[in-house]
């Protein structure tokens, strides 16, 4: 499985009190500036909200909700997962559980203190969109990355909802610019030593050339 990515939303839409559910937009196409460690680049990321793009399958038989994302946390069941194409933005209801941990959640859901929302995915295909250039469906302008084919895997309620200005994964929580900055210089002293190791080489090649015609 592909390493998790995870979005913020807020929720804003009533409590039904007499089935714990709430209703929740849980994606949409807003940009996510994200970083790509292998390049060493900045990116924006958006998922695409057209038929076809998000498959929801998982969601629909197996979706939970879970507080912070923590997997032993279940605190409740996902309900109805669909995609808005018109308003492209994934949909559903959440509806919370009665055991001890998820009451806790559920009643400062209720209250208005927890609001936030994230849901965990992964992507199968992107589609690169390149500088000066537009997305196959026109909408969208280069350079970004557009998750033609993604796959929700939970939603959950979460007290401190990830920056969405960066949007950082989960496996790289409490990354700072100045970390990020450290792993360039990193990357980039690994480059120097594999160069000056391909200087040597080189060098110690021409020398047994030379040694060979000499002797």
């Amino acid at each position: 499985m592909s390493k998790l990515l995870y979005r913020s939303l807020r929720m804003d839409a009533p409590v039904d009190s007499t089935n714990r559910t709430t209703k929740v937009s849980f994606s949409s196409e807003q940009a996510v500036r994200r970083y790509d460690w292998g390049r060493d680049e900045y990116y924006m990321e958006i998922l695409g909200h057209e038929q076809g793009n998000v498959d929801l399958s998982r969601l629909s038989d197996l979706g939970v909700v879970l507080f912070n994302h923590d997997r032993d946390k279940v605190i409740g069941a996902v309900e109805n997962p669909a995609l808005d194409a018109a308003s492209h933005r994934c949909l559903a209801a959440i509806r919370f559980d009665k055991d001890d941990d998820s009451e806790k959640v559920y009643q400062k859901v209720y209250s208005g203190t927890l609001k936030g929302i994230s849901v965990g995915y992964s992507v199968s295909r992107w589609e690169i969109v390149t500088a000066g250039s537009k997305s196959s469906c026109g909408r969208f302008d280069g350079p970004c990355r557009i998750a033609r084919e993604w796959q929700p895997y939970e939603i959950s309620v979460v007290s401190i909802p990830a920056d969405t200005a960066v949007g950082i994964g989960r496996d790289f929580d409490g990354v700072d610019d100045e970390t990020i900055e450290e792993f360039r210089a990193y990357l980039t002293s690994k480059r120097d030593v594999k160069k000056q190791g391909q200087e040597t080489n080189a060098l110690r090649m021409k020398e047994i050339e030379i040694l060979e015609m000499e002797g």
